[in-house]
């Protein structure tokens, strides 16, 4: 170490501290050099004094006598050949700078090259300047373990605790300043960023399943959401089972149906269209052993019986084999007119409780009858609803009832069976009508009860030309004309499913003229007509076996009940009165 640096140490030894690197700069340093030459913008050389006004010095410049081939290092005179930062403070600063330079084995082992580049003296005389680092930082000094410090030049009675807040300040600086000097010694090049080229590009799916749905994401959301998966992965492949073995049913369903014979139920009509036949249960099937329990037992035994026997089938009653009469002319209809609504719609209406109606139902299927309606009114009297029902004739059991409906102006009887058994036609509808008090009016049976059978012959001779009032029937007889019409529009008269029968105890020479004029004025056609004159009207139903007879009076009733004849009573007229 020369002469002049040691006398310089002694002299700033109270107040000041080298830095190593400032020590090894001065080894290096000329002897006889007490001053150093700093360029600063453009050409012009600030001298700088060795010390400052606090006795700090920086040196960091190469000796211009000791230049040696293994070094290499430039002389000063040559043009921004090294870069020397100083740090200036002025003498009122209370701060303290520190000034640092490159490793002097980085000097010995690289030559620094040339640059265009010229660095400026910063002089910051009161505060110390935020400097922005270079893009690419060189990495700083090792510190070496024989650096010593002390708590002088921090001058507080807690010297580590203030050495501690500002050391990193400090060393930003040394930072500073050794990118400073090392800016000409590392060529500076540009940063580059791989950047894939056009055709490496992947869609975001490929890209997602690369990386992963998420690096920071908890395991145990992993596991959750994997659960998650899982159970829609079963309820996928559950519904998939499900959807192939209901596939299977119903194939085999389908096949199933495909070998059995087309039995295809045929739709009712409208009810505006239709011609409405309200059938009572008592009058449908056999119900006289019920009827007594009701009648000796009360209505719970009855119920309990009828919910005891609902699977037992019912055996047929007085109005069984006309409604299936009725059946066959729709058949014959539909085979002539497939969308054909004037048919018969058969109506099964009753006071019975709606327990009882599991019991009708499995009857009415077993002997396949076509009776979709049913009316069960709870004990309640099911007369109201005939209107609502748009019924053209109500057969039933109950003669209170039908005597109601009859005040209501719907055709009305009261249903009786035969006293014995008798063969009927099952491909022809055959209905027999009394006269008067049925399709007449009881005009007649006035006079024949009030003055005898003489005044009746004059009166009705008198009237011959004038048509008798109608009676409760009149309207039924015109629904039949209606439907053998249209039989005999496809000329099926012949062969015409409905037959209709004047079966009366008229005689035709003395009143039938009028009988049959005032069919004529009513546009009604009668197939058979059979005057009696008085005699027993049972032997001739015998040989019509109609599926149903009217009549108003009930000794000709009697009478057809004991040849077997299913008869329908009628309580309209005076006969009424007087029996």
């Amino acid at each position: 170490m020369s002469q002049t640096s040691l006398k310089q140490k002694k002299k700033n030894e109270p107040g000041m501290r080298y830095s190593k690197e400032s020590l090894d700069a001065e080894k290096r340093k000329d002897p006889d050099k007490n001053g150093a030459r700093l360029s600063t913008q453009g050409s012009q050389e600030l001298p700088v004094p060795n010390t400052d006004s606090r006795g700090y010095i920086v040196r960091n410049q190469w000796s211009r006598t000791s230049r040696s081939p293994s070094t290499g290092a430039p002389s000063v005179d040559e043009p921004r050949s090294r870069n020397t930062v100083v740090k200036v403070q002025a003498p009122n600063s209370s701060a303290t700078s520190r000034t640092s330079s490159a490793s002097p084995s980085h000097h010995e082992t690289s030559p620094p090259p040339p640059s265009s580049e010229k660095p400026s003296l910063q002089q910051t005389p009161q505060t110390r300047p935020n400097t922005q680092l270079d893009s690419q930082p060189p990495t700083p000094p090792e510190h070496e373990p024989s650096s010593k410090r002390t708590s002088k030049m921090y001058g507080g009675s807690e010297p580590w605790a203030l050495r501690d807040t500002r050391e990193p300040r400090d060393l930003q600086l040394r930072d500073y300043a050794h990118s400073c000097d090392s800016r000409e010694l590392i060529p500076k090049t540009p940063r580059e960023y791989t950047r894939p080229s056009p055709t490496e590009w992947k869609p975001y799916v490929q890209r997602r399943l690369q990386y992963g749905t998420s690096v920071d994401m908890d395991q145990e959301c992993l596991s959750e959401i994997q659960q998650q998966q899982q159970q829609q992965q079963q309820l996928r492949r559950q519904q998939i089972e499900e959807d192939e073995i209901d596939e299977a049913y119903w194939a085999s369903v389908s096949m199933l149906y495909e070998k059995i014979p087309s039995c295809a139920r045929p739709r009712p009509p409208k009810p505006k269209h239709a011609i409405t036949i309200a059938v009572s249960s008592r009058a449908l099937f056999n119900m006289v052993d019920d009827r007594k329990i009701y009648e000796e037992e009360g209505l719970e035994k009855y119920m309990e019986y009828q919910l005891t026997n609902e699977n037992v089938i019912l055996t047929p009653g007085p109005a069984f084999r006309f409604v299936k009469a009725l059946q066959h002319v729709n058949a014959r209809l539909r085979d002539l007119y497939p969308e054909e609504q004037d048919l018969f719609d058969i109506v099964l209406m009753t006071n019975n409780h709606a327990q009882v109606g599991v019991r009708l139902i499995n009857s009415v299927n077993h002997y396949g009858l076509l009776i979709d309606r049913f009316c069960l009114t709870g004990g309640k009297s099911p007369i109201g609803y005939l209107k609502a029902y748009l019924t053209n004739l109500y057969l039933s059991a109950d003669s209170e009832k039908v005597q109601e409906a009859i005040k209501e102006g719907i055709a009305s009887a009261t249903m009786f069976a035969g006293a014995k058994d008798m063969a009927y036609c099952d491909t022809q509808l055959r209905v027999a009508f009394d006269g008067d008090a049925v399709l007449f009016s009881d005009e007649s049976e006035h006079i024949a009860k009030d003055h005898g059978l003489d005044k009746f012959f004059q009166h009705e001779t008198l009237f011959e030309n004038k048509p008798l009032a109608q009676g409760p029937l009149k309207s039924f007889l015109e629904d039949l004309g209606k439907l053998q019409k249209k039989f005999y529009a496809k000329d099926e008269r012949l062969l015409c499913p409905i037959r209709t029968y004047l079966v009366t105890a008229r005689s035709a020479a003395s009143s039938g003229a009028r009988v049959l004029k005032t069919l004529r004025r009513w546009g009604l056609e009668i197939d058979e007509a059979l005057f009696l004159a008085g005699a027993p009207k049972g032997p001739i139903l015998v040989k019509i076996r109609p599926h149903i007879f009217f009549d108003d009076q009930m000794f000709h009733i009697e009478s057809a009940q004991k040849f077997g004849t299913i008869t329908a009573h009628v309580p309209y007229g005076i006969a009424q009165k007087r029996n």
